[in-house]
């Protein structure tokens, strides 16, 4: 009888465009997989993938006690009906509230902490409370993966997690066949694309006053903007926000997209101002694609970026180095932009290939069906 993997996050969405790699990849060695997520309207891809899907309602940005203990509940009765060998828990509540659950009965758990977020950092008591769930829920945990040292040093130093399970990932991975190099836009003016959820805290502000500073100085560049808008989330920018900004003809706003690979194609640079990530996915599928980044020299950011050789680091918070970074971008020919997007390529293959991470959580599950 095959051995049951339950993998959960907040998203069916999520499930689809960053977990489906691994999914397939535990399908075809065998394994018996049930993913859980909210229902949306990617939900029903999952079964392509080879997987059985159980929706599971979350409250993902809420912090009602009540509703987070009713999560308990739904996660504990899922698993006491579906006793699965090995649990994986992605993105906040189903790494706290699914562990909790895995951890009451006894279920070998394995985690990923893909990026922790404002929130997170600061000392607010919604930051202590995150904290003190980390720490519990964590505690008997086979394997925490982290997608940068840093966010790994902070749960370690904090004693969130024992250093002897804390483990680093490549971020999600990309898969190297899917997102292959294409010739740059190269055409004028130089296109500028911004992919993210449409939050303060990604840097689409300075993007904007960014966008500015290049209009005065009479650079020609193109700045758009492509992610969803009416996120559930502290920093999100209102859609008439982006109305002003489109009317004011700073930046275009391309909408949403469920082919992110058409819409790098049709570009030049990538750019990514976040103030803080794990390891960004646009920018890996960017550069994937053989395109030249600008991103923020901040936690999850540089690990993509070698500056001044498959992209500019820039600092963060602060459009005028920003605005400074996409000038010198602008200014390089289109060869030069060209090289520099091939170094990025050679550095996602060298470090960021997706079958590194699913080699590292096979050889966890197989440890933990082992122990």
């Amino acid at each position: 009888m095959s051995a049951k993997v339950v993998i959960a996050l907040n998203t069916a969405w999520n499930l689809v465009n960053f977990r489906s790699g691994l999914i397939r990849a535990l399908v075809s060695e065998g394994y018996d997989v049930v993913a859980i997520a909210p229902f949306d309207e990617y939900a029903h891809r999952l079964s392509n993938l080879g997987c059985r899907y159980i929706s599971l309602h979350m409250d993902n940005k809420g912090t009602n006690p009540g509703r987070d203990l009713l999560l308990f509940y739904r996660f504990l009765r899922l698993f006491q009906k579906e006793r699965p060998d090995v649990y994986l828990g992605f993105t906040v509540k189903p790494n706290v509230y699914g562990s909790f659950a895995a951890l009451a009965l006894g279920i070998p758990t394995i985690n990923n902490i893909a990026g922790l977020g404002s929130v997170f950092i600061d000392n607010g008591w919604l930051a202590r409370l995150v904290r003190a769930l980390y720490k519990v829920s964590l505690s008997r945990s086979a394997v925490v993966f982290f997608q940068n040292m840093e966010d790994r040093q902070m749960f370690v130093a904090g004693r969130l997690v024992n250093g002897d399970v804390a483990d680093i990932l490549p971020g999600s991975g990309i898969d190297l066949t899917s997102f292959v190099p294409v010739p740059l836009f190269g055409g004028s003016p130089v296109r500028f694309l911004l992919i993210a959820r449409m939050l303060w805290d990604k840097g689409v502000g300075e993007f904007v006053e960014a966008a500015r500073i290049l209009k005065q100085r009479g650079v020609d560049a193109e700045l758009c903007l492509l992610g969803f808008l009416d996120v559930n989330n502290p920093t999100a920018i209102s859609r008439s926000q982006i109305g002003e900004w489109v009317s004011e003809g700073v930046v275009r706003y391309l909408g949403v997209s469920d082919n992110v690979r058409d819409e790098i194609a049709k570009v030049d640079v990538v750019v990514l101002p976040s103030y803080r990530e794990g390891t960004p996915r646009t920018l890996l599928e960017a550069a994937a694609m053989g395109r030249p980044i600008v991103t923020t020299d901040a936690v999850g950011c540089r690990e993509v970026v070698d500056d001044g050789i498959n992209g500019y680091l820039c600092l963060p918070k602060n459009a005028i180095d920003l605005a400074e970074k996409l000038a010198m971008m602008a200014a390089l020919s289109p060869s030069a932009r060209e090289t520099m997007g091939l170094r990025g390529r050679e550095k996602v293959e060298r470090q960021f290939d997706e079958k590194i991470v699913i080699g590292k959580y096979f050889k966890a599950i197989r440890e933990s069906l082992s122990d």
